[in-house]
């Protein structure tokens, strides 16, 4: 299997990949969203042989009140039922954070399963003082700062892309 940056060819897989992942199509929706207006976007897909099995996305979001800082947001990851619990899901969250820091993002930040994330190092955000602009269960909002010490003393409310909002 190989991680690698998505091309026009994969669409038609990644867009597979997210409808069989997730209860509807509104994470695939959300990709191709982004795809179209969030600059930059890190798309990458595990590729196993010519077929698309896993999908991760980052779009830049924004620090109320710290506008120059560079932060991803994490969001949507899928992989295909079928193939969970192989660590594509882990060998794609790695990839991705790399390519973020190659980038100089400073930090990326991810709604997701709090079990799942910490191994990479994301902390709830309540460490950072950082809130979601969605209302969501304590601990499922994270950061991991790429660069340390990257957030200290940048509190406020992470704003998402439009894009977050139309599904």
């Amino acid at each position: 299997m190989q991680i690698r940056y998505e091309n026009e060819n994969d669409r038609a897989g990644v867009q597979a990949v997210n409808e069989a992942a997730f209860e509807t199509a509104a994470e695939a929706s959300l990709v191709n969203a982004l795809r179209e207006q969030a600059r930059p976007v890190i798309s990458l897909v595990a590729d196993n042989r010519g077929v698309i099995v896993g999908h991760i996305l980052f779009s830049p979001v924004v620090l109320d009140g710290h506008p120059d800082l560079k932060i991803m947001g994490l969001a949507p990851m899928a992989v295909l039922p079928a193939q969970q619990r192989k660590g594509i899901g882990s060998a794609l969250v790695r990839a991705g954070l790399e390519e973020c820091s190659k980038l100089g993002f400073g930090a990326v930040v991810v709604l997701g399963h709090p079990e799942y994330y910490p191994r990479f190092g994301f902390l709830p955000s309540r460490h950072f003082g950082i809130d979601c602009e969605y209302e969501v269960p304590e601990g499922v909002f994270m950061v991991k700062e790429l660069q340390a010490g990257y957030l200290r003393a940048a509190t406020g409310t992470i704003k998402y892309h439009a894009a977050f909002g139309n599904g």
